[in-house]
This record gives C-alpha cells, structure tokens and sequence, in this order.
C-alpha cells in the first residue's frame, strides 16, 4: 500500500503531465474565439466571426475534402493488406515469417522525412514507368503504407489472444473455412478493425510531412493550416480550424480506446469460458 504522500506525489505528477500535455491546446481553443487578429495575451474574448469566416474560405472545403477522401481510401487499402498480412503471419509458419512481421511494422518506426523522400523518389520513377503524377493518388499510397502498419498492430494482437480451440471447434462442429470466418473469426476482429480502422484514418487525416512530398498541387487540411499559419492575418481562421480538428479527433480515438477496452474484456471472458 502506498502511504499518503505518494498518492499526493502521483496525483500532482498526474497533473503536470496532463497540463503539459493539454495547455497548449487548451491555448488553441481559446484564441480560436479571440476578437484580435494578433495573439495576444490575455486574449480579447468573446467572438465567434472567425468560424463564419472560416466557412466562407474558397480554399478550406476542397482541402477538407481531400484530407476524407485521402483518408477513406488509405484506410480501406490498410484494412485490406494489413488484415491479409496479419493473417499470414499468425496462422502459417515459413522461411523469414519474423523478419516480414519486423519489416511490415517498420515503415512507422522511421523518421517521417525519410519516408517522405523514400516515396517521393518511389512516385519519380513510377511517373516514367507508368505515367504516374503527383496527387491525391500519390497521397492516398503514401499514407495507405504507414496506416497498414495501425491495422496489422491491432489484427494480429487480437489474433494472438484468440483461442485457437474456438477455430477447431468450428471445423470439428462441421463448418468451412467460410463459415469459420463468418461466425468465428470475424466477430472476434471486428472490434479490433474498426479500432484499426479510425486510428488509421485519423492518423491520415493529420498527417503532413508524406503529403507535402507526395501531394503536387493538392492540398489537403493539413497542407492548409500549415500554409496559412505563416500568414498573421490569417491566423485566427488558423486557430478555429485547428479547434475544430481537435474536437472532432477525439471521437475516433475515444471510440478506438472504448471498443479495445471492451474488446480485452471480451476476448478474457472467451478465455475463461474456453477453459
């Protein structure tokens, strides 16, 4: 048991990481409804012109647009290889099985400036070859190949702590391998892909270093704030966007935690009914 002191000690440790973590943002969200266009501070509150403002910018909604549709397409094309790649490293023992899964998580691991250059290089000899250009396609395999990595993470983990018992069950109860899947497998994944899928998609949604090496004269909403940011008189739209972002990334995630943590709980009620 921890004496008096330490829980005080954890409580105010607790707290400054959260503050460090969150004042920035907090900031943000402030200076969002800031009458001045200069951040100053304390802030002149209280103003809501700037999300009118916002709206009406010819160039926020196309770039809006583009980062949901980068997003969507990256996902599906993650949810499809990363699922397939988790699958063939769980079930089958081969030659060099650890040193694909090493390879198959590396692409998160490096910096993101050299995967960047790596695919920039990759789409210059894919447009002598096939006539491939800089765009939202170039943006959407860029991010399809960092966001596989989110799906295979989630997919093989939840395989790992599937019983193996409740597939042979299956097939000695008579079912096929579609069958398996449909009743067995699937509902045991499905909570673990649409976790993969909204951290995948989130994480394309924001990303900024492969876009601006891959996106040619698309822009994306990430592209925009980083852009518009360096204008001080568009700041304040800066901001309102940047909150706008915030509050909306946190349902995916949440939902992402939410269906892991029921998933876990699940999966060890299986476990214990199994034994």
């Amino acid at each position: 048991m921890e004496s008096r002191g330490v829980k005080a000690l954890l409580r105010v440790a607790s707290g400054f990481i959260l503050m460090f973590l969150y004042a920035p943002l907090l900031i943000v969200v402030i200076y969002a409804f800031n009458k001045n266009i200069s951040a100053s501070w304390p802030p002149n509150l209280f103003t809501t012109k700037w999300f009118s403002v916002a709206w009406q910018n010819p160039e926020l909604r196309p770039a809006f647009f583009n980062s949901i549709k980068a997003g969507v397409a990256a996902t599906s094309i993650a949810l499809l290889l990363g699922t397939l790649a988790s699958f063939a490293v769980h079930r089958f023992r081969f030659f060099g099985r650890e040193a694909i899964s090493f390879v198959l998580v590396l692409p998160i691991a490096l910096p993101g400036i050299v995967t960047a250059l790596a695919l920039s290089s990759a789409v210059e000899v894919g447009r002598s070859w096939f006539g491939l250009n800089f765009g939202l396609l170039t943006i959407i395999i860029g991010h399809a190949t960092f966001c596989v990595v989110v799906v295979y993470n989630n997919v093989i983990a939840r395989l790992r702590r599937t019983p193996g018992n409740l597939v042979e069950a299956s097939m000695d109860l008579g079912g096929d391998g579609w069958q398996t899947f449909r009743y067995v497998t699937f509902p045991s994944l499905k909570t673990a892909l649409l976790a993969a899928g909204l951290l995948a998609f989130g994480l394309s949604f924001d990303e900024i270093v492969v876009t601006i090496y891959l996106s040619g004269t698309t822009s994306t909403l990430p592209l925009w704030i980083f852009n518009n940011i360096q204008r001080p008189v568009n700041r304040p739209i800066v901001n309102v966007v940047a909150m706008v972002v915030l509050i909306a990334s946190l349902v995916p995630v949440y939902i992402a935690q939410r269906l892991a943590g029921g998933a876990e709980a699940g999966v060890s009620r299986r476990n214990a009914t199994a034994a």
